[in-house]
């Protein structure tokens, strides 16, 4: 039987990233912490945090917290439907804890049409977010190693213990500002003055222009590459003429109907298939939140 004390001391530490903020969170002491963190590591035979700044979980350590997560929303709904009295700590005191649900998602997708679907929970739950960002790639790994409940992501095929749900595609378009388009593209946009046209790229796990290359020039070409990890950055950097990038639609149809940026090549997209992945445990406040996501995104993508 877990401790789950000591539980939420383990994961109030990984949430906040040091003892003294989790002691903050948590309304004891930081040595207090430490020592249920300590005991609760002895108890199960193995460190469950990263000692650092910020502290990291282990791979268990994050399964633990991602456990205590889905315990929080089962209590969480447990006590609506209680009392007011029994879900107090005592008399004048503040309500128990609200669970806190760390999901990830792709930096686009958060800039697009996200914010809209944790806006809408947020609104009808008693229940805090914690948001990651990682490429749409890769979020599944967030769920693969125990550290997210939840993830946007590209891929379709579940996670083991997961369920997968499609949510639509998000449209991405080459543009460029016209300025930038007739300095360094006066001769076309082909492989030769794509070599030489500086991109924007928003990290190195980034793909996408790589790939618009691809499908455009029928071969692998190496573009001069801006790194700019951030989407309305991007926006803004092709605005002001730094590079060409791929941008969702959402973010730069106005931008195209005003003449502010072109595309490269029209009629040449990529599209992004995105998929909600999220535990297979029947918590129905997770399920809340999958209805809102689907929901949303059918709406917005």
């Amino acid at each position: 039987m877990l401790d789950y004390s000591s539980l939420a001391a383990v994961a109030a530490v990984i949430r906040e990233g040091s003892f003294e903020r989790a002691a903050l969170a948590l309304y004891v002491t930081a040595s207090a912490v430490s020592q249920r963190v300590k005991l609760f590591e002895e108890r199960v035979g193995a460190v469950l945090v990263v000692r650092g700044q910020p502290c990291m979980p282990t791979e268990l350590g994050a399964r633990l917290c991602r456990h205590a997560e889905l315990v929080g929303m089962l209590e969480a709904d447990l006590g609506a439907g209680l009392s007011a009295g029994a879900t107090t700590r005592a008399a004048g005191a503040a309500t128990v804890e609200r669970p806190t649900l760390r999901v990830a998602v792709n930096a686009d997708s958060l800039a697009t049409w996200f914010i809209a679907a944790l806006a809408r929970f947020a609104e009808q739950e008693n229940a805090l977010l914690d948001v990651a960002i990682d490429d749409q790639d890769y979020t599944a790994e967030w769920l693969r190693r125990g550290r997210v409940v939840a993830a946007v992501g590209a891929h379709g095929t579940a996670v083991p213990g997961c369920r997968s749900v499609r949510l639509g595609a998000l449209r991405y378009l080459a543009t460029a500002s016209p300025e930038f388009v007739r300095r360094h593209f006066a001769a076309g946009v082909n492989a030769e003055t794509l070599r030489r046209a500086p991109s924007l790229v928003f990290n190195h796990k980034d793909q996408l222009q790589a790939r618009w290359l691809r499908r455009v020039c029928r071969q692998t070409v190496a573009a001069p590459r801006h790194w700019l990890p951030s989407t309305q950055a991007f926006v803004d950097a092709t605005v002001a003429g730094l590079g060409w990038g791929m941008n969702p639609a959402p973010l730069v149809d106005a931008l195209l109907a005003s003449g502010r940026l072109v595309e490269l090549v029209p009629g040449q997209t990529l599209t992004v298939p995105l998929y909600w992945q999220y535990s297979r445990l029947k918590v129905p406040m997770l399920e809340r939140l999958t209805r809102i996501v689907q929901t949303t995104a059918r709406e917005r993508l």
